[in-house]
């Protein structure tokens, strides 16, 4: 399974602006500079995160991004879902019905073993992102960073960040 690189920038984002203070947004241009990516293409996600409730949008020139919700209430499965959808990412397209001497409709009652599989793996897939929120992953890499990682983030904020009105 393959996920776009814009799950991989929504999640990024996501845990960068849990770090803003209380009144506190960041561009996507200020975000996109602090991932090196192109502003936009991580627009389109994080309007994508807007739209799905997990980012709130304020507006203006002194406007950007910041969390709707908290960070223990945002699981990486909403993230995934929000940017990529809502569709199973293994689509059966029946091919076992195709070819020479095809089977009578019988044989066709329920849905394939590889489908019946790929759906069982899809459901752990999503239950584990579900049982992931973003704190969790802060929580991770707090235990795991020696100063480096939180000194990079505070500059930046103290660079970037805005300050407006909740």
């Amino acid at each position: 399974m393959k996920l776009g690189d814009g799950v991989e920038q929504s999640i990024h984002c996501t845990a960068v602006l849990s770090g803003l203070s209380a009144g506190g947004v960041l561009s996507a241009a200020a975000l996109a500079e602090y991932h090196g990516v192109s502003t936009s293409y991580l627009l389109k996600h994080l309007q994508a995160l807007s739209g799905a409730g997990i980012l709130e949008t304020v507006p203006g020139p002194k406007g950007g991004y910041r969390l709707a919700k908290k960070p223990e209430d945002i699981s990486l499965l909403d993230i995934v879902l929000a940017v990529e959808g809502p569709a199973p990412a293994f689509r059966c397209a029946e091919i076992r019905q195709r070819g020479p001497n095809p089977l009578p409709q019988r044989y066709f009652t329920k849905p394939c073993q590889v489908t019946a599989a790929m759906l069982r793996a899809e459901r752990a897939y999503r239950a584990e992102l579900a049982s992931t929120s973003i704190a969790d992953i802060l929580t991770e890499l707090s235990a795991d960073d020696d100063g480096g990682i939180a000194a990079r983030g505070c500059a930046f904020m103290d660079m970037h960040e805005r300050k407006v009105a909740r």
